[in-house]
């Protein structure tokens, strides 16, 4: 993408419940003391200094390839490190003892070739842990997918729809067990409970709508346009209740270990 699309402040919505996965995630991985701990799609990088809380003698790095997601990230000498990079061109200047990445690949087409160079990366026994979406198919993809693809935005939007672009466990177990790594593979539905008005659409605002705005851009009359076709869809699917509004969450988890010497 040619420029920076992403809204720390909008993806910063709901941050409990996309901070959930990334600790149930690195919960699996059990890297004793690694020396050097990459967070590749870190974000702001709130959650990449809990890495440094979670193994203190390491040094921890993250990338991203937002300039206005680096600048929001936390700066201090005992955190972790940060730059902007672009992960399909990751190249670490020494072996890596864990690498993390937490909902980043399923905006990278290609994410699967990259994988094998990861593993590659990797101290002997070095470890590899990612989730990712798992919910495409869910009403809050497929109908805005709809919308879209509607009169109103097919010339416009129509071809920034997503359909299959993560794989489920099994694809990822037989990737990386045929690179020689042990892996661990699962998958978890959340039931989150949102809060506040057009709650679902709040949430994707953050993340699957970004290319859509950002195809919009500053007309504010096509974006509260676009938004409000998407809010009334996602309404029906998603119905806000006295207790607030349910929305069903899949995401899909691998924890790889490299191979060690024999």
């Amino acid at each position: 993408m040619s420029r920076d699309m992403w809204d720390p402040a909008v993806y910063g919505r709901y941050a409990d419940e996309r901070a959930r996965p990334f600790f149930e995630l690195i919960a699996r991985v059990r890297a004793d003391d690694p020396e050097y701990v990459v967070d590749l799609g870190c974000g702001t990088g709130e959650l990449t200094a809990a890495l440094c809380e979670r193994w203190p003698g390491a040094a921890v790095h993250g990338v991203d390839s937002s300039p206005a997601m680096i600048a929001k990230a936390p700066k201090a000498p005992e955190g972790p490190a940060f730059s902007v990079g672009d992960v399909r061109s990751w190249r670490p200047e020494r072996p890596v003892d864990v690498i993390v990445s937490n909902a980043l690949l399923q905006w990278v087409p290609e994410h699967r070739e990259l994988l094998p160079g990861w593993v590659r990366a990797l101290r002997p026994g070095g470890w590899l842990a990612f989730q990712v979406p798992g919910n495409f198919d869910a009403p809050s993809h497929a109908l805005v997918r709809q919308v879209c693809a509607g009169d109103a935005w097919r010339d416009e939007l129509g071809d920034l729809v997503r359909y299959t672009p993560v794989g489920d466990p099994e694809e990822y177990l037989s990737l990386l067990a045929g690179l020689g790594c042990e892996v661990d593979t699962w998958e978890t539905t959340y039931v989150h409970l949102l809060q506040g008005e057009n709650a679902v659409l709040n949430w994707i605002m953050g993340t699957a709508l970004r290319p859509m705005l950002d195809r919009i851009g500053a007309d504010e009359h096509r974006r509260e346009a676009f938004l409000a076709d998407c809010a009334r869809v996602l309404a029906e699917a998603y119905p806000r209740r006295s207790y607030g509004t349910a929305f069903p969450f899949r995401r899909v988890f691998v924890v790889a270990r490299a191979p060690r010497p024999a």
